[in-house]
């Protein structure tokens, strides 16, 4: 048979040990002192024996008592971060963003913006590939993304083009006239993969993969190890320190769009309006066509 421990007697608990008293505790916790008595004995009929061996000026906690604490102690810290984070508190708007990982080295002016703009916002982020936040947004997981590819065709989002990005080659791989040049791609679903492959299937350019991976981390790192050529935002060099490739490549793919992905939810017209604006001053210093 199990029992049920209330988190109101084991905060009760920690209250009066932390501030020293239970009349302390009681107005602490907005209740009367003799319910805060009342808690305690309860527990102590739980540990089948008293919590406090002295209740008078210095207060002094049973042997069993001091251990009930430490139980407390996690219990109730457990319960409180549970609650924070599942339910905001009064007047807070939760707010989850996504952010395409080309892109992400905005985070920090977005979160300014947005803590300007809704104030009483309570923010979670993730950031990934484009094709996944999109798919998160549609199915209600992020309430906005934002995006590097194509205009979203699911009819669950709700799109914003916020301008075009330049792209280019970056890469020094080892490579000789007539081999075939070695790519550093995404793994599928990308849409910027399929756009550089086609970019070399028209061109006639023989080419291999030279790297694949999920993460722009690992493509950054591939590149700059010279394991092949690969495309992303044109100031690459500044953002991350890639080289700019040397080679005749073809043009590269672009400009590609910059979207605002909505989810059905969240589209008010007030937060609309914030968000984008905060994402488009996030994006200043990004290479967009003109």
């Amino acid at each position: 048979m199990y029992h049920d421990l209330q988190i109101n007697r084991l905060r009760a608990l920690v209250t009066v040990v932390d501030l020293g008293g239970f009349r302390r505790a009681a107005e602490a916790l907005h209740v009367t002192q003799p319910a805060v008595s009342q808690q305690i004995r309860q527990l102590g009929s739980l540990i089948k024996g008293p919590i406090f061996l002295s209740t008078g000026r210095e207060l002094q906690l049973s042997s069993r008592g001091e251990e009930l604490l430490g139980y407390a102690r996690r219990i109730v810290a457990l319960n409180d971060e549970a609650v924070d984070r599942f339910v905001p508190p009064a007047g807070t708007i939760r707010l989850s963003l996504g952010v395409g990982d080309q892109l992400a080295e905005t985070l920090p002016d977005i979160l300014a913006l947005l803590a300007k703009g809704i104030p009483n916002a309570q923010v979670s982020v993730r950031t990934g590939m484009s094709e996944s936040l999109e798919a998160q947004v549609a199915a209600g997981r992020l309430d906005l993304a934002l995006l590097l590819q194509p205009r979203s065709q699911l009819a669950a989002t709700m799109n914003h083009e916020l301008g075009r990005m330049r792209m280019d080659w970056f890469g020094e791989p080892a490579y000789g006239e007539g081999a075939e040049l070695p790519l550093t791609l995404f793994t599928e679903p990308c849409s910027l993969r399929s756009h550089i492959l086609e970019t070399f299937d028209a061109s006639e350019l023989p080419w291999r993969v030279g790297y694949e991976g999920a993460e722009l981390v690992g493509l950054r790192a591939a590149t700059k190890a010279g394991l092949g050529v690969t495309c992303l935002v044109a100031n690459s060099d500044e953002l991350w320190g890639l080289p700019r490739t040397r080679l005749e490549l073809p043009e590269p793919p672009g400009p590609l769009p910059v979207t605002m992905a909505l989810s059905a939810g969240a589209s008010a017209p007030g937060f609309v309006r914030v968000a984008k604006r905060a994402l488009q001053n996030a994006l200043h210093g990004y290479p967009f066509a003109d």
